[in-house]
């Protein structure tokens, strides 16, 4: 009986969990509101092509391209104390951040992830979108 329950459980969260692309003008608007926005890439991606505008710079991946799970969901509980609390994440060309973003709102019970389509190459500095530069 429990195991049907934990089941359903988990079936209800994942079905009422949402991913989900958006547009450089949707992150904005998000931001604009308080959602955070989470810099997903590594440190030297971050000095090469730079940062949107007041994301939070969290890796997720080291630069052998290897997940680092347990410090990124500590800093990310830092951050999201309610799994009902929306964020934003990006990558470079959107491919980590949607394994990540499905990761999140499906095995994890985040409610509300959101992903920039094409990440920061292709759905942000393509797009006309200004970076701000680390040093």
């Amino acid at each position: 009986m429990k195991k049907t329950i934990l089941i359903i459980t988990l079936l209800v969260s994942s079905i009422l969990a949402e991913f989900k692309g958006i547009t450089p003008k949707e992150l904005l608007s998000m931001q604009a509101k308080g959602i955070p926005v989470i810099d997903i890439r590594t440190k030297q991606e971050w000095k090469d092509r730079g940062i949107i505008k007041g994301a939070k710079l969290m890796t997720f991946f080291n630069e052998k391209g290897q997940p680092e799970i347990a410090n990124f969901m500590f800093k990310l509980g830092s951050l999201i104390q309610n799994r009902d609390k929306p964020f934003i994440i990006y990558c470079a060309h959107a491919n980590r951040s949607k394994t990540l973003g499905k990761w999140l709102s499906g095995t994890m019970g985040f409610k509300h992830v959101y992903e920039l389509k094409g990440g920061i190459e292709y759905g942000w500095i393509n797009k006309g979108k200004k970076v701000e530069k680390l040093h």
